[in-house]
């Protein structure tokens, strides 16, 4: 029993050396990564929560577009988030392309779901 007892206090212990190490890691990041890290944060749970609550209705296609639009706006966040943050010019002018890309598959998605028929009953195509 004496054996439990003296790992589950290394485990213990060794839980609270990485916690100390993971918040000196975090006091030591420069107020510009934080900044990023949260932006990334914020967009990140934007997008699951928008796929979580997407509009589904057993169509398949329409459920594919419905939870591509978030993931899409999420990708056009986090590269929003590169332009504010970044400085590698390679880097920002790929999240400038992202955007446009994004944003344009977004719009198609729009039309497409304004063209689709209302009803189709789960099961059918």
């Amino acid at each position: 029993m004496s054996i439990i007892i003296a790992l589950c206090r290394k485990r213990i212990w060794i839980a609270g050396l990485f916690a100390v190490l993971s918040i000196g890691a975090i006091a030591q990041m420069e107020p510009h990564a934080m900044g990023f890290m949260q932006f990334m944060n914020e967009s990140m749970d934007r997008m699951d929560n928008g796929m979580k609550s997407a509009p589904m209705n057993g169509d398949v296609d329409h459920d594919f577009v419905t939870m591509m639009m978030p993931h899409h706006q999420g990708a056009i966040d986090m590269a929003k988030a590169e332009l504010a943050y970044g400085k590698d010019p390679v880097m920002r002018r790929l999240a400038e392309e992202i955007i446009v890309d994004q944003q344009s598959e977004i719009q198609a998605m729009q039309l497409w779901l304004t063209k689709k028929p209302t009803a189709n009953p789960v099961g059918q195509k």
